[in-house]
């Protein structure tokens, strides 16, 4: 059978980093003086090691909720000579100044800073010193490193620093690249306009790789100071003139040009300029055009396209500047032109949204640095999975995963994501779905849950996790999953949709789950929300699926936990009971979920006397004739009666109604039941059941109960009758023959019972279902 996709395991150096980074004080590290975390002085790591944990440190600080970032982790990585650091990507606003003069000590090779906008220009001076070694540098996204806080000199003290207001920042003229020798690729997109970039950059003398992406390039001459070594350069965003495309076309050692736009410009794309860009920069392999109006026609006319298959042969290409082309581009941005839509485009790769692949590539390629483009082009993956068809799956959810991870903060890409993992994960794509891609999903799911409270983002997450199987898939995350959904059902004014699919999820996740899991999510709350609920639909007088899903819930939570079911007394859940009762008489699925709830109440001998009212028992006793929802109303009632008749005589503190009229209802209620009724039950044990056998206290009890079992091993006997043997049952069936106050029908019942299980364990085809 072959694997799944996306079924390959986290290799062993993946486990074993984020092993240690959750378990430092039991692996690599001991806690110092004034409870500084050390590291231990037998450890010496090489740079793949230390690399792999900074890097992952990160990635875990982003995405895993559960992993507290730990004061002065970065303080590990300064002294060289135990630990040495080459490659760092670090991102978002938890990186301080502080961190990054750790690590001072080390000669990177790499560093890569991201959207870290905390920065200030004390990390400037940090850059410094890794002028000798650095050759790739990104401060992408980073524009507050290069103001220092309120004009402040450099050297005042950090927390003073941070504590001072962004609004008293003045930009930093002192810092420069002078030095860097080594620094080949730059990436300085969204530098503040302040900043001379020319100035800036005017002392780096071997400048491979340039990235200005929404820098104001008034003069743009200096770039020819590159032109026999800058091979990529990335102008996106930038504003575009005619001295600035002069300019670009001398650099002939060029081979990735990049001057896409998201935003509207006033300078407009021609033929003349894309033929000169062709024709100049003869080593190009890959450019990005993308948002660009076109100025006038550069297509070829439908008529007069080569005929055949799409094709990527220059000389077929359907955009006339291309055909000069000596050979087809490895890449070509064409997203939110009109291009991308031609028959022939000489190009491996393609961005636009023609078709499936386009959109992917986009969504591929813009997703880092152009959350904005990733947005629109997950929005037209989102319509492809739901009213096309898609065909590259694992690849789409693969991208969709990693959008959602990289822009935890950006609202656009949560609610666009969410809304494509829906589609993506649904029936029609599931069996080619593995159990880690399913589990990524899920984990980036609950990360938009926690970080949005925005009707759309918890709508579609939560539709999302719809389509998992409840509660196996969900069972890593249990205890998150409850909480989040706990906290989007607090205010009970919520959208009503949302409330309907969360307090769905929450009945989900409380059935058929062991009773730790349970009592687990009892402690967070969860009884009393689905009463506040229960409470607020009872004002509105309505009785839709929220009140019923909220019962649902409350009976699966009960089964078989007493905390539970003390929590739901100390809530006044009785109350509720017989309001909902009052209200809703014609309900059968809200009373059949009410008195299931009850019978696990019921079953908890501690509880029973707050049961044994007048009120509570004249309730039950008249339910036995209900015929709602078939035998299900009765047979519970029946079943809360039967556990609170069997406390004996002794317990009954009341006059009406008596115990024995109420034994003979119940008697005659269970006459009249069909015993091959299929049933609307589940039961994990038959405990509750079995306890009621072998007694002669109360022989109706043991009459229902024998009922029940007889019931349930002759309409279901492949699931019941092996968990009866399994509990001992047929020893106790045994016992109520013995017993001379059993009544002989109780007695029939049981023998046939044990009948049944005979013949189930003599029939091997029977087990084999």
């Amino acid at each position: 059978m072959a694997a799944k996709a996306g079924d390959n395991p986290d290799s062993l150096m993946a486990l074993t980093t984020a092993f240690c980074l959750k378990n430092l004080r039991r692996t690599l590290c001991y806690l110092g003086e004034r409870n500084k975390l050390c590291l231990r002085a037998d450890v010496f790591l090489p740079s793949e090691i230390c690399d792999k944990l900074v890097n992952t440190y990160t990635e875990l600080v982003h995405m895993d909720s559960n992993f507290e970032p730990q004061d002065g982790f970065f303080q590990l990585f300064s002294d060289p000579h135990s630990t040495r650091l080459t490659r760092v990507q670090l991102r978002e606003d938890f990186v301080r100044d502080r961190d990054l003069e750790a690590i001072g000590k080390q000669d990177l090779i790499e560093l890569h800073l991201t959207y870290c906008k905390n920065l200030s220009a004390h990390s400037l001076r940090t850059l410094t010193r890794f002028r000798q070694t650095l050759v790739s540098l990104s401060l992408f996204g980073c524009s507050r490193i290069f103001y220092r806080k309120g004009g402040a000199p450099l050297v005042c003290d950090e927390e003073e620093e941070e504590e001072r207001p962004a609004s008293r920042q003045a930009p930093d003229t002192d810092f420069s690249f002078q030095g860097f020798n080594r620094l080949r690729l730059l990436n300085l997109g969204g530098l503040p306009e302040e900043v001379d970039a020319e100035a800036l950059l005017k002392p780096l003398p071997v400048l491979t790789s340039l990235d200005l992406s929404g820098v104001p390039l008034p003069k743009a001459a200096f770039l020819a100071h590159w032109k026999e070594r800058l091979a990529s350069l990335v102008l996106y965003n930038v504003d575009l003139s005619e001295e600035l495309i002069n300019t670009v076309v001398e650099l002939g050692h060029l081979r990735h040009l990049d001057i896409s736009r998201e935003r509207n410009s006033k300078f407009k794309m021609t033929r003349k300029i894309l033929t000169a860009i062709v024709q100049g920069l003869v080593n190009l392999v890959s450019l990005d055009i993308s948002g660009h109006i076109m100025l006038d026609n550069c297509t070829v006319p439908h008529f007069e396209e080569a005929m055949g298959r799409p094709s990527i042969e220059p000389c077929k290409s359907s955009i006339y500047p291309f055909q000069e082309l000596k050979r087809p581009l490895q890449f070509l941005g064409l997203y939110n032109t009109t291009l991308c839509n031609v028959t022939h485009i000489p190009a491996y790769k393609v961005t636009g949204s023609k078709n499936e692949d386009q959109v992917l590539n986009a969504i591929e390629v813009y997703t880092e640095f152009r959350p904005e483009l990733a947005h629109r082009a997950i929005n037209q993956l989102f319509d492809i999975a739901r009213i096309q068809h898609c065909s590259q799956l694992l690849r789409a959810l693969q991208l969709v995963i990693a959008a959602l991870k990289c822009h935890k903060y950006d609202k656009s890409i949560q609610v666009t994501g969410s809304a494509a993992l829906f589609y993506l994960t649904n029936t029609e794509y599931r069996s080619d779905q593995s159990v880690r891609l399913r589990r990524q999903v899920i984990q980036v799911v609950l990360n938009g849950m926690e970080q949005y409270q925005e009707v759309t983002v918890q709508r579609n997450c939560c539709l999302t996790l719809c389509n998992f199987s409840i509660p196996e898939e969900l069972e890593f995350q249990y205890g998150r999953v409850n909480l989040l959904l706990l906290k989007i059902l607090e205010p009970v004014r919520q959208d009503e949709s949302i409330q309907r699919i969360a307090v769905h999820l929450c009945n989900a996740l409380v059935c058929q789950v062991d009773n730790h899991h349970k009592e687990a999510v009892g402690k967070m709350g969860f009884v009393k929300t689905m009463l506040n609920l229960i409470q607020k639909k009872l004002q509105d007088r309505m009785c839709d699926q929220v009140m019923e899903f909220s019962w649902s819930a409350l009976w699966n939570i009960t089964d078989e936990t007493p905390d539970n079911c003390q929590m739901f007394l100390n809530c006044k859940g009785m109350s509720l009971f017989l309001d909902c009762l009052k209200e809703f008489p014609d309900k059968q699925e809200l009373h059949r979920n009410m008195l299931g709830l009850l019978g696990n109440v019921a079953e908890v001998r501690a509880l029973r006397p707050q049961l044994l009212t007048p009120q509570f028992i004249s309730v039950f006793s008249n339910l036995l004739d209900s015929k709602a929802d078939g035998i299900e109303v009765s047979y519970n009632a029946c079943g809360v009666l039967s556990h609170i008749v069997f406390d004996g005589p002794e317990a009954w503190a009341m006059e009406e109604p008596l115990r024995d009229t109420v034994m003979d209802k119940m008697m005659e209620a269970i006459q009249s039941w069909d015993v091959t009724s299929r049933r609307n039950i589940n039961y994990r044990s038959f405990e509750p059941i079995l306890r009621l056998l072998p007694q002669s206290i109360a022989p109706v009890s043991q009459h229902w109960a024998t009922w029940a079992l007889f019931n349930l091993v002759s309409v279901y006997p492949s699931k019941y009758c092996p968990l009866l043997i399994k509990e001992g049952g047929i020893v106790l069936l045994e016992k109520v023959l013995e017993l001379q106050t059993s009544h002989e029908e109780t007695k029939d019942m049981a023998r046939k019972v044990m009948e049944q299980c005979e013949n189930f364990k003599g029939d091997p085809m029977e087990t084999t279902r």
